[in-house]
Parts: structure tokens; sequence; C-alpha cells
């Protein structure tokens, strides 16, 4: 795997990976848990960002068809055309959350479902920022990682050669209150993908909060 055509190493796994990506991961009973929770405390219409939007479910789709304003961002342009094509409700845009500008406040909701697993240490930290400031005070993050204590690490994901940083429990949640974010609940599961060359992952999603009014 590599970056001779620009692309993002993100951008080239998950291109190849496309709806084989949305079928190995459509039974995780804790996504959908994660999901609700968002959801049962959103006011009508929100606005919601999905990072790493994927093939927009099932994040995005859940968020549309309940009412809410969703802005889709993925690095793969594969990914983008098939959430265009299936949450039609929803809007997608091919960019990278590390250099997509956001305003401040812009947000009701923020949504971050194991998509900086291919980042540095410090761009997670710089995105989860990020994301905290576009958040309006009082709004709500969904985050979710591999909680491993890992730098770089080479390894396979179903199939496809990837390089992996991520945080334990106690790295990422300190991470997120570093960026002004109250962790409200804490889930935990193991997952194990619907795909031959999966094998089980630890899944950690922390439900947050904003600070301030």
């Amino acid at each position: 795997m590599g970056e001779d055509d620009g692309r993002a190493p993100a951008a080239v796994v998950f291109d190849a990976l496309g709806l084989d990506y949305e079928k190995a991961f459509a039974s995780s009973a804790a996504h959908r848990a994660s999901l609700e929770w968002l959801l049962d405390r959103l006011e009508p219409g929100s606005r919601v960002l999905d990072v790493g939007s994927g093939t927009g479910r099932p994040t995005a789709q859940a968020l549309a068809e309940a009412g809410h304003s969703v802005l889709g961002v993925d690095v793969s342009p594969v990914m983008v055309r098939l959430a265009a094509r299936q949450v039609p409700r929803a809007e997608f845009r091919l960019a990278d959350i590390r250099e997509l500008p956001l305003a401040e406040a812009s947000f009701d909701a923020v949504c971050a479902y194991f998509s900086m697993l291919q980042m540095s240490r410090a761009e997670q930290s710089a995105v989860v920022v990020k994301l905290a400031r576009a958040l309006r005070p009082g709004g709500l993050a969904v985050l979710a990682t591999v909680p491993l204590d890992v730098e770089g690490v080479e390894g396979l994901f179903m199939g496809q050669p990837v390089r992996v940083t991520s945080f334990g429990t106690d790295g990422f949640t300190q991470l997120v209150a570093a960026a002004g974010l109250t962790v409200l609940a804490e889930d935990r599961a193991t997952f194990t993908p619907a795909h031959p060359d999966a094998v089980p992952e630890p899944h950690l999603y922390l439900h947050c909060r904003r600070d301030g009014d």
C-alpha cells in the first residue's frame, strides 16, 4: 500500500473494501446502540457531522431518516459515491478531516466511528480538538476507537495492509477530556467483523458533550 497516486493510506484501503466494509460491520449491536444513544438526545432537525462516513450506513442513514441534517466526510472516493447513492437525504463530501475547515460551533453533534486509526497520535489529538470546537456548547460527540496502545503497527484489516495507531482506553479518554469534552457514557464491546480475514476487535465508544452552556 502506498501513496504513489496521491491518495491517503485510508483512502486506498477503503476504496478497495467498498461495500464489503458495510457488510462486515452491519451486525454491530454496539454501534447501533451508540446511534440510539445519540438519536434519543438530539433536538429535531439537528446538524450532524459524520467523520469517516463510509458507505453512509448505518450512521448517516439513521440520522437522516430521523430528520437530521447530515454532512458526511470521507477520504475515499468510492465510499463517498456509495454513500451519496445509498443515503440521498444526507450530504457527502470527499475531504480529509485533518484539512477540512470547520466553523466554530457549527454542529449540534459530531460522530467519528473508527475513522482515526490510520492517523498519528498527534493528528488524532488535533482532530478531536477540531471536532470539539466545531460543536456548539452543549453539543454531543460520539467517538469510537479500537482501544489498543499501539503506534505505527503494520497489519492486515479485512485483507488490506494497514498501519494502525491508537490509544488505550485511559489515553483516549484523557485525549477527549483535554479537548474540552465531558464523557457522559462509555461502552465497550468485542466485535468480529463478518469477513473471512477478520479477527475479534475490542471497541470503545465514548458518548460526550462539549463543555459550556
